[in-house]
C-alpha cells in the first residue's frame, strides 16, 4: 500500500507503507522468542510451532492494529486468544499415542519457569488458583509485563491490571498457605 504526498520518495509522490514485509521481518525477529515460550510454558510441545505460526499470521493480517510502543502485550493478548481457540478444538487419539506403557523421562529444561512447574507445591497451588489468576501471575512472573504491558495483554486499564495483578498474589499466597 502507498500513499500519496506531494514531494515525497526522490519525486515518485508516494511513500512507502511504514507495516510493510521489512517491517514484519523486524517485528517477528524481535518478538518470536517471547511469544515461542509463552507456548512452551502452556501448550503441548508438538503444539508450540503451529500456535506461535498463528500468532505471527494474525498479527500480519491486523499489522495496522498493533499499537506502537506495546506490541509485545499485543502479541501476548492475541496468543491468549489463539492458545484459548485451541483448547476448544475437539483432539483424536490414536491408539499408537498409547505407546508400550513404558515411562520416558522427560528431557530436563534449564527454563526457570520449567522447574518451577516441576515443583510438586508449586503446581497444587496454582491449581487451585482460576485460570485468569495464573494467567495474570504468568503474564507479570515469566513474561516479564508490569505496568501498561500488563494493562494491555489482558485489556484493562493500568490500575486495572495492578489490582489484578495483587488479588491474583493475594489468592497465590492463600493457595500456598492451605498446604502449609
Amino acid at each position: 500500500m502507498t500513499l500519496r504526498l506531494a514531494g515525497s520518495d526522490a519525486g515518485t509522490g508516494t511513500v512507502a507503507d511504514p507495516r510493510d514485509a521489512s517491517w514484519f521481518d523486524a517485528f517477528f525477529a524481535q518478538h518470536a522468542t517471547s511469544i515461542h515460550r509463552y507456548f512452551v510454558r502452556r501448550a503441548a510441545h508438538v503444539d508450540v510451532e503451529d500456535l506461535t505460526a498463528e500468532v505471527f499470521a494474525t498479527a500480519w493480517r491486523r499489522r495496522e492494529k498493533v499499537p506502537d510502543g506495546f506490541e509485545l502485550p499485543w502479541l501476548y493478548k492475541t496468543a491468549s486468544y489463539v492458545l484459548a481457540n485451541h483448547r476448544r478444538k475437539p483432539t483424536l487419539t490414536l491408539m499408537s499415542d498409547y505407546g508400550s506403557g513404558e515411562q520416558q523421562q522427560p528431557a530436563r529444561s534449564v527454563d526457570p519457569a520449567d522447574l518451577v512447574m516441576a515443583d510438586d507445591e508449586v503446581r497444587r497451588a496454582l491449581a487451585r488458583l482460576s485460570t485468569r489468576d495464573r494467567s495474570v501471575l504468568m503474564l507479570h512472573a515469566w513474561e516479564g509485563l508490569d505496568g501498561e504491558g500488563m494493562a494491555q495483554a489482558l485489556g484493562l486499564t493500568r490500575g486495572g491490571a495492578a489490582a489484578a495483578l495483587s488479588r491474583a498474589r493475594a489468592r497465590l499466597r492463600d493457595a500456598w498457605d492451605e498446604d502449609h
